[in-house]
């Protein structure tokens, strides 16, 4: 009889579901958004994520993951708190009333029967319309195909000539001097053939500018430089996820395992500060690190008890020592994580070291309540051993390490507790700390949402494969307070904003002491129609430095004096559609990074104009930037549109302009092609880059070209 009667409901806006729950005024479906595309989505919300950008931040992974999400659309009928957490599109308070009208009302049958679940407004639908589906429903405008299947080509290429692939001329001695081994083009392919939440099949080739493709044993290369691949069943009677091939884990917060989809630090101060346990995922992504490369296989003991048990042995890309130690073993000194063989020497450090990883995870969960225990074990066939600086003293050493940790969460209402805490233990006795992470997501009411974390990593704390919340890139001597909020006014204007405390508690790279910091972020968010949106963003970041010049840096002898530095970043964001199909965004963006101690600082700014137009088949999409900065302190990171599951994400630096164009045209149900070009003129330096990537002449010219064909 639903069923039946759901059109009729749906026009009403399902006032007998309304008048029972007291739930708010229904949205006419014809008002929620649902003609923008899913990559046209995943663009926009990428953007919102963030606004001002920071270094260290691996946005390369957080767009591949978010990227998956895209390609793989949500059931809201079967996807758990943490699946829907993952979005980053809902809050506590409607994860869980979508939760709680589930269980009394049934499967949704179709998106828009989202109008009739307490809180859910129309542009909350909107945004989360392209990223999720209903397979339980009968509405196929909002079923996605049965299967994902497709081939991708890419090739890109700078169209200047590079140092590094000059003709070399050798020197009075006779010596060449270095240049890259391959061509000047990268290519790319990916093929992939799933069914969500049944079956995925997937291979990704990659060739970097300057690599070779070779077949050579000795060097552990076949074929193209990067290959990855992943076969994955799923939900076949207990066992609820197999992987072979490389994957990634995402458990607890964070502190174990942790995949991508940490965010970290955003103009989003509240969903992105907790972690969701999603388990194992496919790696697809062009990183050519951070994965494991080996057996996943996740069964359910109980129904609401996973086991999680996996193995994986990678070759990893390290700086050899040979013969460092009083015994004449071997010792690795760092790991590469560039992923770029285009040199001799690269090839030198080409998956030197061999990592092996056993691991498991423990998943208690029912009724909002989770309780996980994670194990992982990584061993490396030779000695790690840091550089004998003083900053490395409590860095790992040894060649096996062993983290345990212990994490649980519970939503309750409009509020989520979760935290996790892990000890690491090394074969040497520099190991042996704690991390810890705990905090709390809450709903004041349906204006209001708030966030509270606090963490502590040991300086003697080593998971090689965490990313827990905070601020350095490495999940190991620090501790911190968060506090974010957000206000929403007339769901038109919003108002949010964090603050965060860290302290270093031992010494870090250019900073010759214990040193400390804080941060603040504040937003406005003014979105008066479907078609209208504004932004204004300040970031303000306080940190501790070495003083420029004097000794060298992190002396163990005479250490350099430790200042204040401050970064501070403001960006103004305007987007509206002007007619039907074309949408326009206008930026601009200033920051300033200083001394405190010093009288000057580096100031830059940015000028950004895009204009992106859609009719059928067609998709054009354009910018005209102007920057100038002072160096590239003051640099600005500016996020642009790209081909399909390609990023880029470039800093301006010094003055000039910058301009691209992207089009894209679906020949036919089966056939998509993608043209990209880009261009930046220096106004100020005779050439650009550096090192053998530089050209002698003040621009650089980029194209791109890649197909999809679906099937």
């Amino acid at each position: 009889m639903r069923r039946t009667l759901y059109p009729v409901l749906g026009l009403l806006g399902l006032f007998a579901h309304a008048a029972t729950a007291q739930f708010s005024p229904p949205i006419p479906l014809a008002k929620i958004p649902g003609s923008v595309r899913p990559d046209e989505a995943l663009t926009r919300l990428f953007q919102d994520l963030f606004p001002v950008q920071t270094d260290g931040a691996d946005y390369q992974a957080v767009f591949d993951n978010l990227a998956q999400l895209y390609a793989n659309p949500l059931d809201l009928n079967t996807a758990t708190h943490d699946d829907l957490a993952a979005t980053y599109l809902l809050s506590e308070r409607q994860i869980n009333n979508l939760i709680s009208y589930r269980t009394t009302y049934g499967d949704l049958l179709a998106v828009a029967e989202l109008q009739a679940v307490p809180d859910f407004d129309v542009v909350t639908i909107g945004r989360i319309r392209p990223f999720a589906t209903t397979r339980a429903g009968t509405l196929t405008a909002d079923l996605p195909a049965p299967t994902d299947n497709y081939l991708m080509l890419r090739y890109e290429r700078v169209l200047e000539e590079q140092k590094g692939f000059s003709v070399a001329t050798p020197d009075s001695k006779g010596k060449l001097p270095l240049r890259y081994l391959g061509s000047p083009g990268q290519w790319y392919g990916r093929f992939r053939q799933s069914r969500p939440g049944v079956y995925s099949v997937g291979v990704t080739v990659e060739q970097d500018p300057g690599e070779v493709f070779r077949w050579n044993s000795n060097t552990r290369q076949y074929g193209p430089d990067f290959v990855s691949f992943h076969a994955q069943v799923q939900n076949r009677g207990r066992w609820r996820n197999v992987i072979i091939g490389d994957f990634q884990q995402q458990v607890g917060q964070g502190l174990v395992f942790s995949s991508g989809f940490s965010l970290g630090k955003n103009a989003e101060t509240i969903l992105t500060v907790r972690r969701p346990t999603l388990g194992a995922r496919p790696y697809t992504s062009l990183t050519e690190y951070g994965y494991l490369r080996g057996l996943s296989a996740t069964y359910a003991l109980l129904p609401n008890l996973d086991l999680t048990l996996l193995a994986a042995r990678n070759r990893r890309d390290g700086n050899v020592i040979t013969g460092a130690t009083a015994a004449d073993e071997d010792v690795v000194s760092s790991f590469g994580t560039s992923g770029l063989h285009q040199t001799p020497t690269d090839l030198l450090d080409l998956r030197s070291v061999l990592e092996t990883n056993l691991g498991g995870h423990l998943h208690f969960h029912r009724n909002g309540l989770q309780i996980g225990l994670s194990v992982l074990q990584t061993t490396f066939d030779k000695t790690l051993k840091k550089r004998d600086q003083t900053y490395n003293q409590y860095e790992f050493t040894g060649k096996q390490n062993r983290v345990v940790g212990l994490h649980g969460s519970y939503a309750w209402r409009s509020m989520n507790l979760f935290g996790e805490v892990a000890h690491s233990s090394g074969s040497v006795l520099n190991s042996g700390g704690i991390g810890a992470v705990g905090g709390v997501l809450a709903s004041l009411g349906r204006r209001v949402d708030v966030a509270f974390l606090v963490r502590h990593y040991d300086r003697n704390f080593h998971s090689f494969y965490a990313n827990a919340f905070g601020e350095a890139g490495k999940t190991i001597n620090e501790t911190g307070v968060y506090g974010g909020v957000k206000y929403s006014l007339y769901r038109t204007f919003t108002l949010s904003g964090f603050v965060d405390w860290f302290r270093f508690p031992w010494w870090k790279y250019l900073i010759d002491a214990p040193s400390g910091g804080f941060d603040y972020l504040l937003s406005a968010q003014y979105s008066p129609d479907r078609q209208t949106h504004f932004a204004l963003i300040f970031h303000d970041e306080h940190k501790e430095k070495n003083r420029p010049g004097g000794v060298p840096s992190n002396s163990k002898l005479t250490p350099k004096e430790v200042v204040n530095t401050v970064r501070r970043s403001l960006a103004l964001t305007a987007e509206w559609m002007p007619a039907p199909g074309l949408t326009l965004r206008s930026r601009l963006q200033a920051g300033l990074y200083g001394y405190t101690s010093s009288p000057t600082s580096s100031q830059g700014f940015a000028v950004v104009q895009d204009a992106t137009y859609e009719r059928g088949r067609l998709s054009l999409s354009g910018r005209v930037a102007y920057f100038s900065t002072d160096d590239y302190d003051s640099r600005q990171y500016v996020y642009e549109r790209d081909v399909l599951y390609a990023f880029s994400f470039p800093a301006y630096a010094d003055q000039g302009f910058r301009h691209y164009l992207l089009a894209r045209y679906q020949l036919n149900q089966h056939l998509d092609i993608w043209f990209r070009y880009a261009r930046t003129d220096l106004l100020n330096q005779p050439d650009i880059g550096s090192g053998l990537d530089l050209i002698n002449s003040p621009h650089k010219t980029e194209m791109k070209m890649q197909v999809r064909w679906r099937f």
